[in-house]
């Protein structure tokens, strides 16, 4: 492992319920609407809260949320992401390129189809499936880090390349309806019947979401011999650091001291001083994640800095209010959402808060504010105490470069 290796993202793809590209969801992000979650047509999700935010029509098989969703909206992100870098597939290196994809449920549409009795199918094969459709044979992983693991494939993304285990990664996250999921989370109480609303007073769960994000990730190297580099309109992207860690501390409550959270904060982002931009946080609406990552973030990048509005102040973008919670894609639309903010050097006005908890003590700004340092920072923390921490920064711009942290 060389972690002098700059590793770079040189492009990126969305689908959210938003529609299919990262420019709609951009156009999402500057509009900060409020969008009202879905009744899926599922028959069978007899639940007291059957909410998640569903991705519009895109050319799938009519409305069967038992089709391969997953596999369909990672290869729409995909493609997107390989235009974005100006690589066509067919021009890759297939022994030296590689898919990385994180998920919570995997495909669950076809396993999930009618009361079972069917023919079981491995959920876990969207990279498998992406890398023939791209014909690509290097390495493909499927991470099931539960809601980090858009997180974690983005850190074995970086580790291949500066391991010299490839040139080019396409990697990201994809979840898609499943009924399972969201019985489960009615089960535990954790959905909120309004919509995602992270940060606010009166917040009761989270409200899934389907969705993909994809990034195409390359050694700085290989993208300066293709000619990747040459524009300098700001485009390419550094992929500065990933931080992993786990809790190790129960099945579905983060630790109450954070300190493994706040690890794999301090290994994404480098040496100290810290110095972000913005902070695209986890933030699913539930009542204790929130608060305690608020009060993680003044820790980590200090009370003064996160507080409140004005000069210094970070603000944080509360993806999750406008898209719902993603699962295994949250952490990589976070980070697709993160290169936006780069490029365009702006964070957007978040989707309005009603009444902020005065427990969360983070600036949410609600108009659209300049980006100051050119570093964001992203969070993902899921089930089984898993941790992740990205930062994407400038690819010109000055950094103490954070590493991969298993």
């Amino acid at each position: 492992m060389n972690a002098e290796v700059e590793v770079v993202v040189t492009g990126v793809g969305a689908v959210t319920c938003h529609g299919a590209g990262a420019g709609e969801l951009w156009r999402a992000m500057t509009a900060a609407g409020t969008r009202l979650p879905d009744r899926p047509a599922d028959p069978l999700a007899l639940m007291d809260l059957p909410l998640i935010n569903l991705v519009p029509d895109l050319g799938l098989p009519g409305p069967d949320l038992t089709a391969e969703r997953a596999t369909r909206f990672a290869s729409l992100a995909a493609a997107e992401a390989l235009a974005d870098a100006g690589l066509e597939a067919g021009a890759l290196d297939a022994v030296r390129s590689a898919v990385v994809l994180g998920s919570c449920m995997g495909e669950p549409g076809v396993n999930e189809r009618g009361r079972g009795g069917q023919r079981w199918e491995p959920p876990f094969r969207l990279a498998s499936v992406l890398a023939d459709e791209l014909g690509l044979f290097g390495t493909a992983v499927d991470v099931a880090n539960a809601c980090a693991a858009g997180g974690y494939a983005l850190g074995v993304a970086m580790d291949l390349v500066r391991a010299g285990e490839a040139d080019v990664v396409i990697a990201g996250g994809s979840d898609a309806y499943s009924r399972v999921a969201l019985g489960c989370f009615n089960r535990l109480g954790a959905v909120d019947p309004e919509r995602c609303r992270p940060f606010e007073s009166d917040r009761a769960g989270t409200v899934f979401a389907e969705g993909a994000g994809v990034l195409v990730v390359e050694s700085a190297a290989h993208a300066r011999a293709r000619g990747a580099l040459d524009s300098g309109d700001g485009r390419v992207l550094r992929l500065d650091g990933v931080g992993w860690s786990c809790d190790g501390d129960h099945p579905t409550a983060p630790r109450e001291d954070g300190e493994q959270i706040v690890r794999a904060m301090r290994r994404a982002l480098g040496e100290p001083p810290y110095d972000v931009g913005c902070v695209v946080p986890h933030g699913t609406g539930t009542r204790l994640n929130d608060v305690l990552e608020s009060r993680l973030l003044r820790r980590v990048l200090g009370a003064d800095a996160v507080a409140g509005g004005g000069a210094g102040r970070v603000p944080l973008y509360s993806l999750k209010a406008l898209l719902g919670h993603a699962g295994g894609a949250s952490a990589a639309l976070g980070v697709v959402a993160a290169a936006l903010i780069l490029r365009h050097g702006v964070v957007p006005g978040n989707v309005p808060v009603k009444e902020q908890d005065p427990q969360c003590e983070v600036w949410l700004p609600q108009r659209a504010v300049p980006l100051g340092a050119r570093r964001v920072l992203v969070n993902a923390y899921g089930f089984g105490g898993n941790n992740a921490s990205v930062v994407m920064a400038a690819a010109d711009g000055s950094s103490s470069v954070g590493g991969s942290d298993g």
